[in-house]
């Protein structure tokens, strides 16, 4: 990126709600021009929810008040439940106690539109978090909990293993609260909140800090993935053989969607192992054995990983060399990403995270987190290990505290889940042995069936196949900082200049 080697691409941080002094300062027309700006947004926002949000979103409390329908009724409603509301008694805060905890959190996500909160949709994994965290009282607000997420996974994509750090209630002074006695009496987060959570969202266990700046983003020193998949008709040495050119610290602008309008114009990432891994022992030359591709890295971006396994699979079928991976990351010879559909969300899973003894963070840190959080989120570098020597204290981890009932249940729950897909995975395997048993018989086919990866590449099938380093290429990174520098979407700074 020659023309800003020099120089820092930043997003332009325009306020979108200006400071008192400011508005008072601002003439009467600029002040009619504002609120004419802002009515406009409100009425887009308003029709975009009423497109995308269920009936059972509609008549939530935050989003009820934003539809004028049966009017009436619901101001009879709204006075029922603000007498209901007066009669409760509402939590003191002033006198709460607070600690840092790290929390793990495990989810199925193909019901729901990703992890993150978003604008036009109730249905994420965070919207259901922080309604389960206000209900029970654990936090005031999202804005005052010191809140971190991990990793921020897309639609459909699961996690065994995210984790978010945040300040929540405690029964004891911060004086105590690593004391074993106060660990053992504290309140019972996950089964407190397994409580209110939906079935395929949990809570697995907790971990008391003893930073208060401990943050579960940049804290994070490695990410995990699984992507599940079945064999059909891949070659798995082949794809391994590609995930061993992976394995190094490089430019992965090829091997991602360019989130350039949100800031990201860094796409340097240290991949630090990728395996192909049969899930389990089965019997050999069957389509429907199954395999997960494991991937580690300090970082990922925005759908690094389905980007990848789309090569893969294009390198497993025969279609692509092994080699094109490092064509692809030889940004210098291929600066443009060749177009090519990222394999789909479902089978991804956020399987580990691994964390830093002892955060690099400063206690006059600001405590949110960056408003332009990327959706696959990146961390500093990882830092040079503590000595072994250092005593437990100077550690800010402690230990991940379980509880018996709640995994018990928590097993139940997952047993359940696996029962309901066991047996609609057996109900078609037999088909599928009907089915396979009749082409034999009436036809004698010279080869085998074997289309278990197509639904993964989600794309249309062309009649003849184009290798990728012969397709039509994106826009190079350049054009596009270029395109929302003239936007004022960016900014460019010197290297030098300091603050955000």
């Amino acid at each position: 990126m020659s023309a800003t080697s020099d120089k820092r691409v930043v997003i332009n941080k325009r306020l979108k709600c200006l400071p008192r002094e400011a508005l008072e300062k601002l003439s009467q027309t600029e002040l009619i021009d504002k609120v004419v700006q802002l009515e406009a947004y409100n009425f887009q926002l308003r029709n975009l929810l009423q497109k995308k949000l269920t009936e059972q979103d509609k008549n939530d409390e935050e989003y009820s008040v934003l539809f004028e329908k049966d009017a009436e009724e619901k101001i009879s409603k709204e006075t029922k439940i603000s007498s209901k509301m007066q009669k409760q008694r509402k939590f003191d805060w002033s006198s709460a106690h607070r600690r840092h905890v790290l929390l793990k959190i495990t989810y199925f996500g193909w019901d729901y539109q990703g992890f993150a909160c978003q604008e036009d949709s109730n249905d994420t994994i965070e919207s259901n978090l922080f309604r389960a965290l206000s209900r029970t009282c654990l936090i005031e607000s999202r804005a005052s909990s010191n809140y971190h997420r991990c990793g921020r996974t897309d639609k459909e994509v699961s996690a065994f293993c995210q984790v978010i750090s945040i300040d929540l209630r405690s029964k004891h002074p911060p004086e105590t609260q690593l004391n074993p006695d106060a660990l053992l009496s504290e309140i019972d987060y996950c089964g407190l909140l397994n409580r209110v959570l939906p079935k395929n969202i949990q809570c697995v266990a907790w971990m008391p800090l003893r930073s208060p700046v401990y943050s579960a983003r940049f804290d994070c020193i490695s990410r995990s993935y699984r992507y599940y998949f079945p064999k059909g008709d891949l070659d798995i040495s082949a794809m391994q053989e590609a995930c061993n050119l992976l394995v190094r610290h490089a430019d992965f602008r090829n091997f991602c969607k360019m989130d350039v309008h949100n800031g990201v114009t860094k796409y340097i990432r240290n991949l630090q192992s990728a395996r192909v891994q049969a899930c389990e022992e089965r019997l050999p030359n069957t389509g429907y054995d199954m395999y997960y591709l494991e991937i580690q890295a300090n970082a990922f971006l925005w759908h690094q990983i389905r980007c990848i396994m789309a090569v893969l699979l294009l390198v497993g079928q025969g279609k692509e060399k092994p080699s094109v991976i490092s064509d692809l990351l030889d940004v210098d010879c291929n600066p443009c990403k060749p177009q090519y559909t990222p394999a789909i969300g479902l089978p991804l899973n956020l399987f580990r995270c691994d964390f830093r003894d002892k955060t690099t963070r400063s206690v006059n840190h600001p405590a949110g987190g960056d408003a332009n959080e990327e959706a696959m989120d990146t961390a500093t570098e990882e830092t040079e290990g503590s000595d072994a020597s250092d005593h437990q204290e100077d550690r800010d981890l402690t230990n991940w505290i379980y509880n018996e009932e709640n995994l018990q249940k928590l097993i139940e729950n997952t047993q359940c889940e696996w029962t309901q897909f066991s047996v609609k995975s057996t109900m078609i395997k037999n088909v599928l042995e009907q089915l396979e048993s009749l082409l034999e018989e009436n036809f004698k086919p010279k080869e085998k069936v074997l289309a278990q990866v197509i639904l993964l590449q989600d794309s249309v099938k062309p009649r003849q196949y184009q290798p990728l380093l012969e397709r039509k290429r994106c826009e190079s990174l350049e054009n596009r900082i270029e395109h929302f520098v003239k936007k004022q979407r960016l900014i460019v700074k010197n290297e030098t200049t300091t603050g955000d």
